[in-house]
């Protein structure tokens, strides 16, 4: 980024507002720097975030925007897996109602022996419950975990399910909270670029996206889901994680019968231990 040329916040904040035009990759590279660094107060960010709601952005925007988000941290290195040749395979949902899916299928395709499911997580946003809750209703399971010891975990384990190290991703760690309380979390451009920067900071070898739509998640409409869908690939490939497939999926009533953390869990562990569950289901 040059150092003569100069930004400003409200010109940010208008620009998008008034839909000008897009972002430079200039803009959006100091206007996370300058977030991060503390020089964008909340007030400003918010109106920006709002502005994004209202005119969304293009993808190359998103695609921009999610990589100083990710430059905004540390990112994972892995050491390659020549000897086992097992991939790294990551999931994440875009969130619904008793979506406790990712607590079963980590270990599950764990089991294989074949593939490895490196899991960085979120917490609850808007309605839906956040993953990192959920683990957080287990008596003593810490989901902060050093990067080495997430890493040991996954190799050993074959899947860990943590949150974000305190050096990864700081501009999604403070928009995130920002976004929940400004009623600005259903933006697809925020909504990828939140996802995703964990993702790709985290440098699985593929990802697999579970895009859900109907009254329990974020997208009401099929159509929604498939513009999700679509920013989120692109976005993802154009920051080099690839392969990344998204798959549609209802949200209309609640997954499985457990709705609340520790109940969730519980019906987590009651079905990989040979129990039956019965209920709403996609």
């Amino acid at each position: 980024m040059s150092t003569t040329t100069t930004f400003s916040a409200v010109s940010m904040i208008e620009t998008k507002r008034s839909n000008l035009r897009p972002h430079t990759e200039e803009e959006l590279q100091w206007w996370i720097e300058s977030y991060c660094a503390g020089s964008i107060p909340e007030y400003q960010m918010s109106a920006w975030l709002m502005a994004v709601c209202w005119r969304g952005m293009t993808l190359t925007e998103t695609g921009l925007l999610t990589k100083f988000m990710v430059q905004s941290g540390t990112q994972l290195q892995w050491e390659n897996n020549t000897s086992t040749k097992k991939s790294r395979v990551d999931k994440h949902s875009s969130g619904g109602v008793g979506d406790k899916i990712s607590l079963v299928l980590a270990p599950l395709v764990a089991c294989t022996n074949v593939v490895q499911v490196p899991m960085m997580a979120g917490r609850g946003l808007g309605h839906t419950g956040g993953t990192l809750d959920k683990l957080e209703s287990i008596p003593g399971y810490t989901v902060q975990q050093s990067e080495a010891r997430f890493q040991e975990i996954v190799e050993t384990v074959g899947c860990s399910i943590v949150s974000t190290t305190q050096s990864m991703v700081l501009a999604d760690r403070k928009l995130y909270a920002l976004r929940d309380v400004t009623g600005t979390v259903a933006a697809i451009p925020l909504q990828t670029s939140s996802i995703l920067s964990k993702k790709i900071a985290e440098h699985p070898d593929s990802l697999v996206l579970d895009v859900k739509y109907g009254r329990g998640s974020f997208q009401k409409t099929l159509e929604e889901a498939q513009e999700l869908a679509v920013s989120l690939i692109h976005t993802a490939e154009m920051n080099g994680l690839t392969p990344t497939a998204a798959f549609l999926t209802r949200m209309d009533v609640p997954i499985g019968r457990g709705i609340g953390n520790w109940l969730e869990v519980k019906e987590c562990i009651d079905m990989m231990k040979g129990g039956a569950v019965t209920g709403g289901t996609n």
